[in-house]
């Protein structure tokens, strides 16, 4: 089932990509007592997620936090390491990396997709949401192929 607006996220164990390293967290942990623009692509270095995505996240950090957001991050089924690196390249510090290397946080809140066809395996969705403490308060799914809904520009329109 889908998590809707208004629905508690579901605790599951990603991994944040750091400086130091790899550093496991729960998502009940993260997500408690911030309000997070979250967002999901569904594979780092990927053309959209790389050329537009991403960007108009970190370009768009100061307009988000000026609307009360916390903290703005990037969920993907990749690795950590995958997820640093990629934030290096794009001159991304300012938003978290979130890893969900086994797809368990896209599979628990119900939005993965099938790249398979790609060779990309089952992925998380493209998507956005505001978690305020943990619910989820904003929910943006795009239908396959979109990117509009998702963008940043989009969330700052809702906030």
């Amino acid at each position: 089932m889908t998590i809707s607006v208004g629905d508690t996220l579901p605790d599951v164990k990603i991994v944040k990509a750091t400086a130091e390293g790899p550093e496991a967290v729960q998502s009940s942990e993260y997500f408690a007592g911030k309000r997070v623009a979250l967002f999901s692509v569904p594979g780092a270095y990927t053309p959209t997620c790389s050329a537009r995505h991403l960007p108009g996240y970190v370009e768009k950090v100061a307009d988000l936090k000026a609307k009360g957001v916390d903290e703005i991050a990037c969920t993907a089924v990749n690795d950590a390491f995958v997820l640093g690196a990629w934030q290096n390249a794009n001159d991304a510090a300012a938003v978290t990396m979130l890893a969900d290397g086994n797809g368990d946080f896209a599979q628990a809140v119900g939005l993965t997709m099938d790249g398979s066809g790609f060779g990309l395996g089952q992925r998380g969705q493209r998507y956005s949401m505001v978690v305020n403490d943990g619910v989820v308060e904003q929910l943006n799914v795009e239908a396959p192929g979109d990117f509009s809904v998702s963008s940043a520009e989009h969330m700052l329109g809702q906030l």
